[in-house]
């Protein structure tokens, strides 16, 4: 890791949160996923002190956590400090010197909507990390830190997408990821569009189990198929006619896993293929292939998802809508014209009120550029 000179504190980094546009569930498969990273971010103000300590402070929760670098331990508070401490606690398993330093957050990607705000979190606390200790750290090796203190730490095993998204995002682009190789194709997204992004205001809590869950069926999976498929490493490596071919192998539920996780690689590979040729309808019909795919065989999907969705469809200069992220809550991401937006916002908004009784919160986003520090304008 190169050094950097240790000057100018306090000092701001920002990561931005992610919006899916479609590939879930795949990434932790080595398979294909298709982000933007938007111009929502978590920022991290960090200045230096004189012992052993990081001290950080949270306006969300108006809550502040104390602990000693030298005594870190895996041990989880199941609260929103386990991922400043997971990503201290991988630093010094790597070698970095952490030096003692406050930490202020602030942030406004929605907790526990689906856009990635553990990730953005975890990514601008490592950049600030990195700086005080005077080092930096390539994009890639910092994307798998960051998934390796929420694997290790907290405990969800997720893929390396959002982490990736966040450290490799470019304003007015998509991001075409292989999670095997993690090699990006970056995808110019049409002026016109809009990214309008659907919060159910149902809470997830990855951790809670299902996530894990579900990526453990994968595993069982890949188990099974490699004793017939010996070049099977990951469900990327399973074709369909290979899953109809040995499906007697699978129990039921097994097998809808994969036919989502195989489904989907191809579904991304389309869309991309889509996004290059200028074919919005194509793209469009795809995500909605998609929702129904991680609706029905990933069962990922809930009530209010699917009311989003539905209504989404129903507004005019709307190419497509699918659930985005983990699932189990959060949020819808739907593709809609310029000229349409305020229509869409009243439509879904006034429609998921009359059938839910809760007030949904919809944003509309752009695509925006990586994790960075924040250099106030003068």
């Amino acid at each position: 890791m190169p050094s950097l000179p240790v000057s100018s504190f306090p000092r701001s980094f920002c990561a931005p949160g992610r919006v899916n546009l479609i590939g879930d569930h795949t990434d932790y498969n080595g398979g294909f996923a298709l982000p933007a990273a938007i111009d929502m971010a978590t920022t991290v103000a960090m200045s230096p002190r004189a012992d052993h300590r990081i001290s950080v402070h949270t306006g969300k929760f108006s809550e502040s956590v104390d602990f000693e670098i030298g005594a870190l331990k895996p041990i989880r508070r199941g609260d929103w400090s386990d991922y400043v401490c997971g990503v201290a606690w991988v630093l010094e398993s790597v070698g970095v010197g952490l030096q003692g330093a406050n930490l202020s957050i602030r942030s406004d990607v929605p907790v526990g909507a689906g856009l990635s705000s553990s990730a953005a979190l975890e990514v601008a606390v490592a950049l600030a990390l990195l700086t005080r200790s005077g080092l930096e750290m390539d994009r890639r090796e910092l994307a798998l830190l960051c998934q390796r203190a929420e694997n290790e730490f907290v405990g969800v095993r997720c893929g390396i997408m959002d982490q990736l998204a966040a450290c490799s995002g470019r304003s007015d682009y998509a991001l075409l990821l292989d999670c095997r190789s993690m090699d990006i194709e970056y995808l110019v997204l049409p002026a016109h569009l809009r990214l309008a992004v659907c919060n159910s205001m149902v809470k997830h809590s990855l951790a809670s189990g299902e996530y894990n869950r579900r990526r453990q069926d994968c595993e069982d999976a890949v188990a099974i198929l490699s004793r017939v498929l010996p070049k099977v490493r990951q469900l990327r490596d399973v074709s369909l006619s290979d899953l109809e071919r040995f499906r007697g192998d699978l129990d039921p539920t097994t097998y809808r896993r994969c036919r989502h996780v195989i489904s989907e690689n191809q579904r991304t590979l389309d869309a991309a293929a889509a996004l290059r040729n200028h074919d919005l309808a194509g793209f469009g019909a795809l995500m909605n292939h998609s929702h129904k795919s991680l609706r029905d065989d990933y069962e990922v999907s809930c009530a209010e998802l699917d009311i989003l969705v539905e209504l989404a469809r129903e507004q005019d200069g709307v190419y497509g809508s699918r659930m985005t992220g983990g699932g189990f809550g959060g949020c819808t991401i739907s593709l809609v014209s310029e000229n349409a937006v305020d229509n869409f916002k009243r439509n879904v908004n006034n429609g998921y009120a009359l059938r839910t009784g809760t007030q949904s919160e919809i944003y509309i986003c752009e695509a925006a550029g990586s994790a960075r520090e924040h250099v106030p304008v003068q």
